[in-house]
């Protein structure tokens, strides 16, 4: 019994290792995961929807295969070829058969090398492709989001979506899933030249392997735990600094650089924490095949030496030096892919915990849709009307409560009314960027839900108080949805809407590079070329939210007499808090509480000398007193 005892020995420091394990895993299986509120996926699951973006390169890959399958004779016959030098050499040594075995084994090597570099191309190759196509297919889902599921979702959420989860998916196409199987196929391929060679001495090898599926097992568990937690982190900050680099000016009015580099640091923290733990997950697992390893080779030693120098069999089967050199190789080619399959799966579970980030996403149904039978609108004349219309944005928190109203086409109409009253609500729902809960909305006669919503938007120009300008030049700024417009008619929209007044002092013209947001114009000119880009496209109705707030006396005359120009063009919808502005509309629409107050004719409304009188003369008297003073 004591000539085992060293084979008990690691048995017993295994099983106990094996024993802590199990506890910890049984201990985190009773723990709720809330490191994120999204819904857990399946790793089956992730399979099936990762490997459809594969599908159509399914001829590439079994290239990959092909090309594989020298690679895998390699780590299956070298063991072989080194283990009959070694028997040669020990034997009848003669040098000419000696140079015909390294040659045979350097040839293997060499063609070995080579279809190990094809296959790397072939994969990076269609790595890329998947890459793209799984960026363009979640960008196209977010633009497909209402507003309300837009302003639920951080921007740098979505920017982590995009870029770092898309390319932690990569890696499993580039490298992860054909390198785990051509591991799994070495691994059983080594398993059945073990068992050919001496099954006696593989029977001892394969003793060791219910651990290995064990402790990866278990891994598997903490690893999606600590990649989730990376995720989230690394998510987190994307999202702090996403809103707090476009709002630093505002820190730094407040000075409040302290208080964000305090609240930068913590998130910070807490994702150095998140990949500590990974890094701890993976540092207790490979070390742990690699003591598997290492106790696999004692016991090949003990065992193959101590019948090899009694002169003895093992379990029946002759054991030489030959047969202990290609094992031990044996061992070590089992084992090797075992520690990188570790390895691998080190990323394949940062790949899926990232794939479910995305998808999650992507199962997003969006709100705001077309009807099957949604038909495509050629041309409008710009009739607009509200029947009995309400909408909330949180359910029975009514913006608007039963509103009608009529526009006709060519007619000017402003929205006026407090804060909250629902005036910018009527802009949104005209163009579909949210459903209304009860009513209709009839464009030309036509519910606006019975059109495409493509269709129906390329009709309205919107122009806002906030004006986004992209980052490029003035020309694609203007053009943005269309191409093949030349610069004369560029010129001539700018000339219509008095861009022209500061396009031609600038040194570039329409070339000139317009920074992030458009940080190098003033807030008037950003309007004048928002007014530029929504005329150039010739819409049927214009939407103007504010147009002129914020702006200086002089660049607000432009802006008026463009105003007054762009009445020609057609339906105009207009939003304003300063009565001063909206006097010559067709018809002024008075809005309190989500409700139609009163509406007329700025004379009309004034004559009636209702709540709109009172409103006009109380800005009246303070544009007075402010001109006095």
């Amino acid at each position: 019994m004591h000539e085992f005892l060293p084979v008990l020995i690691v048995g017993a420091i295994i099983g106990a290792f094996s024993l802590v394990f199990i506890m910890a895993y049984i201990a985190v299986s009773r723990q709720k995961d809330d490191s994120d509120s999204d819904r857990q996926m399946k790793d089956i699951e992730l399979i099936k929807r990762l490997l459809h973006y594969a599908k159509p390169y399914w001829r590439e890959f079994l290239l990959v295969l092909v090309i594989m399958a020298f690679s895998i004779v390699y780590d299956i016959v070298s063991p072989l070829i080194i283990g009959n030098i070694q028997d040669l050499v020990k034997t009848d040594f003669k040098l000419p058969e000696l140079y015909k075995r390294v040659a045979v084994y350097a040839g293997i090597l060499i063609v070995s090398m080579i279809c190990t570099y094809f296959q790397a191309i072939i994969l990076q190759r269609i790595g890329q492709k998947i890459l793209s196509k799984l960026r363009m297919d979640i960008f196209s889902h977010i633009e497909s989001l209402s507003h309300e599921q837009l302003n639920n979702i951080p921007v740098g959420k979505l920017v982590t979506r995009v870029t770092n989860d898309t390319n932690a998916i990569s890696m499993m196409f580039t490298n992860v899933l054909v390198t785990m199987i051509k591991n799994s196929m070495v691994i059983i391929g080594v398993m059945g030249a073990m068992l050919l060679l001496n099954y006696a001495l593989a029977l001892m090898v394969f003793c060791f392997v219910p651990f290995v599926v064990l402790f990866t097992v278990i891994f598997r568990k903490f690893s999606r735990k600590v990649h989730r937690e990376v995720t989230d982190a690394r998510t987190d900050i994307n999202t702090y600094l996403s809103e707090n680099l476009s709002g630093i000016k505002i820190t730094q009015i407040f000075n409040r650089e302290e208080q964000k580099m305090e609240e930068f640091l913590a998130r910070s923290r807490k994702l150095q924490t998140a990949k500590t733990h990974r890094i701890f997950v993976f540092g207790i697992f490979r070390p742990m095949v690699y003591m598997l390893n290492v106790s696999t080779v004692m016991c090949l030693f003990y065992f193959g030496a101590k019948g090899y120098l009694n002169g003895t069999v093992f379990l029946g089967q002759v054991i030489d030096s030959a047969v202990i050199v290609s094992f031990y190789m044996y061992i070590s080619k089992f084992f090797n892919p075992i520690q990188t399959l570790a390895e691998q799966f080190d990323v394949l579970q940062n790949s899926f915990a990232s794939a479910e980030k995305i998808f999650t996403i992507m199962d997003m149904v969006p709100e705001v849709v077309d009807e099957p039978d949604a038909i495509e609108l050629h041309e409008i004349r710009g009739e607009i009307e509200f029947k009995d219309v309400w909408f909330a944005y949180k359910e029975n928190e009514w913006v608007l409560k039963g509103v009608s109203f009529r526009v006709e086409p060519k007619q000017t109409v402003a929205f006026v009314g407090s804060t909250g009253s629902g005036k910018t609500t009527i802009l949104s729902l005209i163009v579909r960027n949210y459903d209304i809960q009860k009513g209709q909305i009839l464009i030309d006669g036509i519910d606006i839900k019975k059109i495409k919503i493509s269709s129906l938007r390329k009709h309205f120009g919107q122009m806002l108080q906030d004006v986004f300008l992209f980052s490029g030049d003035i020309r694609s700024n203007i053009v943005l949805r269309s191409e093949g417009i030349r610069d004369e008619e560029i010129m001539e929209a700018c000339r219509y809407v008095n861009a022209d007044s500061f396009i031609n002092k600038l040194e570039s013209g329409l070339d000139e590079v317009v920074q992030e947001r458009g940080n190098n114009f003033s807030a008037g000119q950003r309007q004048l070329l928002s007014f530029a880009r929504t005329i150039i496209h010739k819409p049927a109705v214009m939407i103007l939210d504010e147009a002129t707030a914020n702006i200086d006396t002089e660049t607000e005359l432009l802006i008026q007499d463009s105003l007054e120009k762009m009445k020609n063009i057609g339906t105009m919808l207009v939003v304003a808090h300063r009565l001063s502005t909206i006097q010559h509309s067709d018809n002024i629409i008075l809005l309190s509480k989500g409700e139609i107050v009163e509406q007329g004719t700025h004379q009309e409304l004034l004559h009636k000398k209702g709540k709109y009188y009172h409103l006009y003369t109380l800005q009246f008297s303070k544009e007075q007193f402010l001109q006095n003073k």
